[in-house]
């Protein structure tokens, strides 16, 4: 019958140094104490958990098959206490230093740089380093400690902090509706002067469906595509043509009239799964103070709903 109450971190420690060692004096130099101060802990773990950890000769130290066993346990419980320890003196620390930031062209302008400001306020010991590129950024090999990415998070070895969906809007503004006509059914985009993204794996694919109906794919034969979407936005607010883009790229246009949506009814899309916006980085039992505080900062920052939604209407996928 074992006491799991008379175990104490100090103990785990202790045995968790001996049986890397395998050696009472070298643990006693470290932990600055006697040999002899080291073997009566053991013993109070092993009788304690009524079990042998060690045999002891002369010349040796060797952990007994319990001893295994044990291991990976006292570890772990280790390893929280740490980890809760570091956790509770961090919540009197400030952020500071380097933290390095990805994040998409566009979004990155619109929405992560605008901002940093308030970001170097809040904590004005962070250094702000931040890339912006549509290109995919793997943050276990590539300098980057928060990553902000679009799109199905299927990477299990990353860990993700969603913000929320993205959702899609065709749009046109109300110069060229009223030279070319209303678009009144997805069948009429075949008539109409369509401005496409076009990105490195081809151009977008324009997809509708209706309320509790299955996605279709339009296909459309572009006026113009380009890789840039900012000038696909100031064509079609010159009346060139529509355009299919997501709500945190049009939402404030839509809102001041300078764009209009069309097919509101239809919910429209470059893909049929889900896009969320999120910020990952990653995988790590505890993640640093300076991540934590930056994913926590733009939480805030982009609200709930995400504000560039608010006079977009979101849409059930």
């Amino acid at each position: 019958m074992y006491d799991a109450g008379n175990i104490s971190i100090h103990a785990l420690r202790i045995f968790i140094n001996v049986y890397e060692t395998q050696n009472f004096s070298m643990v006693a130099r470290r932990e600055g104490i006697s040999a002899s101060q080291v073997s009566r802990v053991i013993h109070q773990l092993e009788d304690a958990l009524g079990q042998q950890l060690f045999y002891r000769n002369t010349r040796a130290v060797i952990p007994t098959e319990s001893g295994h066993l044990f291991i990976p346990y006292a570890r772990a419980m280790a390893g929280q206490l740490e980890d809760a320890r570091r956790e509770l003196d961090e919540r009197s620390q400030e952020p500071s230093g380097l933290i390095r930031i990805n994040a998409p062209v566009f979004f990155g302008q619109r929405h992560v740089a605008p901002g940093l400001p308030g970001l170097t306020d809040r904590y004005p010991r962070l250094n702000i380093e931040l890339t912006l590129t549509d290109d995919y950024i793997d943050p276990h090999r590539d300098a980057a400690d928060v990553i902000f990415r679009i799109g199905a998070l299927t990477d299990s070895s990353f860990h993700a902090r969603i913000f929320g969906q993205q959702y899609y809007h065709l749009a046109a503004s109300p110069a060229y509706l009223r030279k070319q006509g209303q678009l009144n059914s997805p069948d009429d985009l075949s008539r109409h002067k369509c401005l496409v993204y076009r990105g490195s794996s081809g151009p977008n694919r324009w997809l509708l469906r209706p309320p509790g109906g299955e996605w279709i794919h339009y296909p459309i034969t572009p006026l113009m595509s380009s890789n840039n979407a900012e000038t696909l936005l100031i064509a079609a607010l010159g009346g060139m043509g529509i355009v299919l883009f997501p709500d945190w790229l049009i939402g404030d246009r839509l809102q001041r009239g300078e764009l209009v949506a069309l097919l509101p009814e239809m919910q429209t899309g470059i893909k049929t799964e889900p896009q969320n916006i999120a910020a990952i980085y990653p995988h790590a039992r505890h993640p640093p103070l300076n991540v934590r505080a930056l994913i926590d900062y733009y939480v805030e920052a982009f609200g709930s709903p995400l504000y560039w939604q608010s006079a977009t209407s979101g849409r059930d996928v």
